[in-house]
């Protein structure tokens, strides 16, 4: 199937590992060009460097006012066009509602919520029809996840926000999507599996809640948003898609 993403031209936040990383290799590996950022410079020159010519780099931090304009003039710079954008952003610190501090949560709705709405707002000025915006959330939006306070607290605020901005855009023919994932393979998951007294026995009990019984594959997730960023899903918005194994047993 051709998703119809040669040549087209994507930002991607968040794309020196995890969820970003794996969406940004599938968008050129069908043939997009993509500018990818974190907040680390080494990290994302090695990054872009990785993925070809098909990607540049751009160190920013989503809570940076001024990076969604850089961003888009950087994908006009570089490759003369501008189709899209995915929001990524590393998870805010983990912990329960005692724990938390003030700091902690400003922090995490300057980047997590704050940075994705002038991000999205920019690039819903910047996009032309067919474009799309997409949103990395979390199977939070649907049900808090324990121990993840903070993002049980954002993520679905921003589900909210994505929601009315399709609505909003929608007859200028740009797309609003966003994705939610659960128990995928990254270095994030391992990281909040490693909190516990026995981590190996957190992932067993965690992967006997999925119905496919394992935590997902970054391609997997990447497969699924790069399909979704694709002209070949061009009725699609306004959805927030489960990459979850099944994991949400809701309909």
């Amino acid at each position: 199937m051709d998703l119809g993403l040669k040549d087209r031209v994507y930002v991607v936040t968040g794309a020196t590992r995890g969820l970003g990383n794996a969406t940004a290799r599938e968008l050129v590996a069908d043939g997009a060009k993509v500018v990818l950022t974190g907040r680390d410079e080494e990290r994302v020159a090695a990054a872009a460097a990785e993925l070809g010519p098909g990607a540049v780099g751009v160190a920013v931090d989503n809570a940076d006012p001024g990076a969604p304009e850089r961003l888009v003039a950087a994908a006009r710079e570089a490759f003369g066009r501008f189709d899209g954008i995915l929001v990524s952003v590393g998870g805010p610190p983990a912990g329960f509602v005692a724990d938390n501090t003030d700091e902690q949560w400003q922090a995490a709705f300057e980047s997590v919520f704050l940075g994705a709405v002038r991000l999205a707002r920019t690039a819903a000025a910047e996009l032309d029809e067919g474009g799309v915006i997409g949103f990395v959330l979390s199977g939070s939006v649907h049900e808090p996840i324990p121990g993840l306070t903070i993002s049980n607290g954002l993520r679905p605020g921003l589900a909210g926000f994505a929601k009315s901005l399709s609505d909003e855009l929608g007859p200028r023919d740009i797309r609003v999507v966003g994705l939610l994932p659960a128990r995928i393979d990254t270095d994030r998951v391992r990281e909040l599996d490693a909190l516990s007294a026995d981590p190996e026995a957190t992932r067993a009990a965690n992967e006997s809640r999925i119905p496919l019984r394992r935590y997902g594959r970054p391609e997997e997730f990447g497969r699924a948003a790069a399909f979704l960023l694709s002209p070949a899903a061009s009725y699609l918005t306004g959805v927030m898609l489960p990459v979850d194994g099944g994991m949400r047993h809701g309909f």
